[in-house]
């Protein structure tokens, strides 16, 4: 296994090397150590490789992540896995806001919690919080899963698209066009398959389901106050 020392060698190093790789190639498992909070580390992989992180890190850790999968031992800062397309990020501990943003597919899993605006514009990435999230968590997602095993801040779901969203613990309140759904035994299977694939465990029996009332697809001038 590759070792590479952020401290010593840069994150431009790291990230070069790992974009450098074939799809095909036979070095398949790489290690990143004394990240110390660099931002933007291991961001841009497009092959099926296994990068670890030991220590925690800074802004954007992960994004566009094509095919890799991406632990970090530790926590993150904002915009982890942003705009993934596929494979899978994991964050040990914590994450900061806007994780998992943009997301096109793939998974993002925080075992911790993590703050504001989680899963925003989410257009079908599965995202599974292990804890609780922020305020304005799932605002304008179009497509996707958004899990929450804790409770959610406020503004959940606020203009939500057609993005599904989970929730285990308590709700402060919904936000524009999001409204409770009932859970359905599909989306029992469904959640129970997202929980298993995260390797999150959790109640299935205790979480509900919220989407889009469909009210604001559409400007009518009896719902402006709702814009």
């Amino acid at each position: 296994m590759p070792t590479i020392d952020i401290a010593k060698d840069g994150v431009r190093e790291l990230n070069q090397r790992l974009q450098s790789l074939a799809v095909n190639t036979n070095e398949t498992s790489w290690e990143a150590i004394n990240p110390h909070g660099a931002h933007a580390v291991a961001v841009g992989l497009m092959a099926p490789i296994l990068v670890e992180i030991k220590g925690h890190v800074g802004y954007y850790c992960a994004g566009m992540n094509k095919e890799a999968t991406v632990i970090v031992e530790g926590h993150a800062s904002q915009g982890v896995g942003e705009n993934i397309m596929s494979g899978m990020v994991r964050v040990k501990g914590n994450a900061s806001m806007a994780t998992g943003a943009s997301g096109h597919g793939g998974m993002v899993v925080v075992e911790g919690d993590t703050s504001s605006r989680c899963g925003i514009s989410m257009k079908g990435v599965d995202i599974v919080v292990g804890g609780s999230v922020g305020h304005m968590s799932g605002f304008m997602a179009q497509a996707g899963n958004l899990v929450i095993c804790g409770d959610a801040g406020a503004d959940l779901g606020d203009s939500i698209y057609e993005a599904v969203i989970y929730v285990g613990g308590d709700v402060k309140n919904l936000g524009s066009d999001c409204i409770e759904k009932d859970m359905t035994p599909e989306h029992v299977a469904k959640l129970t398959e997202l929980l298993d694939r995260a390797e999150i465990k959790a109640d299935v029996t205790k979480f509900r389901r919220f989407g889009s009332a469909r009210k604001l697809y559409n400007f009518k001038i009896d719902n402006a106050a709702a814009y």
